[in-house]
């Protein structure tokens, strides 16, 4: 299970009180489905969601991987949400509000399944490098994030953030983190420059929220083939290991990393 958290990249939230949409979310061809008790269940109806998913989950198609987003540690459903959990076959799990690595531990170890940690605070992103440590990959919470510090919810303003959280990654020897969501559901083209802007700064991946979302995050998060192209002259070049030029710049050791990062990028292996 650990494999499978560590090549996601495009996980798709479902209500957890909606199991008539969990084929749905599946079948719309994400590479995980997040069934969520947090934000997307009232509170009045948080139990019943919770009691249902015994039954849900396993009913789920064979081969898509399951996260489950539970209550934040400290809320009056968190507890309950972690009995629950350890009795389920899950992906991961992941921990909304993360600011500590304890609670991360204490959530692995009761669950005995990794534990993604989305980071929504100024006291999470405080201890990004900690939390990273403690948990199997980092998300970003960039609405909460912004509703925290009361900040506007802009690229401009959120880039210190994100590029903190993709540094503590690295650090931590993770995968890339995932980035936040983007509420427009059907502007396919904010949607793309959304994932290409979190390429960019070193995200692998994007939580979605729409099954509409799908088709334009993998368009954004594909190489162009202005990069494809570049990537494909800088290997062939540098083939026979001598210090060469490409397109008037010098290619060393870096460069070509580059290159392979970009054709992996690509779903091909050079």
């Amino acid at each position: 299970m650990k494999r499978e958290i560590d090549t996601i990249m495009l996980p798709l939230f479902v209500p957890g009180d909606r199991p008539d949409r969990f084929a749905k979310a599946v079948a719309a061809g994400p590479d995980a489905v997040i069934v969520d008790l947090e934000d997307a269940v009232a509170a009045e109806a948080k139990a019943a969601a919770r009691d249902g998913l015994a039954d849900a989950l396993p009913a789920m198609p064979a081969g898509m991987p399951v996260i489950l987003r539970i209550n934040a540690a400290g809320t009056e459903w968190h507890e309950a949400d972690l009995a629950m959990a350890a009795r389920l076959r899950l992906a991961a799990l992941i921990l909304p509000k993360a600011e500590t690595a304890a609670d991360i531990t204490r959530v692995a170890d009761r669950c005995g399944c990794p534990v993604v940690a989305l980071v929504e605070t100024a006291v999470g992103l405080h201890r990004a490098v900690e939390i990273a440590d403690a948990s199997a990959r980092l998300a970003f919470g960039s609405i909460d994030f912004a509703a925290d510090l009361g900040m506007a919810h802009t690229r401009q303003s959120l880039l210190a953030a994100r590029s903190a959280l993709v540094m503590a990654a690295r650090i931590a020897g993770q995968p890339a983190p995932l980035d936040g969501v983007t509420t427009a559901i059907k502007d396919d083209g904010m949607i793309a420059d959304d994932c290409a802007h979190a390429v960019e700064l070193g995200f692998s991946g994007k939580l979605l929220i729409h099954p509409a979302q799908i088709a334009s995050a993998r368009r954004g998060f594909a190489p162009s083939g202005t990069e494809t192209a570049w990537a494909e002259r800088v290997l062939a070049a540098s083939a026979g290991g001598a210090a060469v030029r490409v397109d008037g710049a010098m290619v060393d050791a870096p460069v070509i990393r580059r290159a392979e990062q970009i054709l992996a990028r690509a779903g091909r292996k050079e």
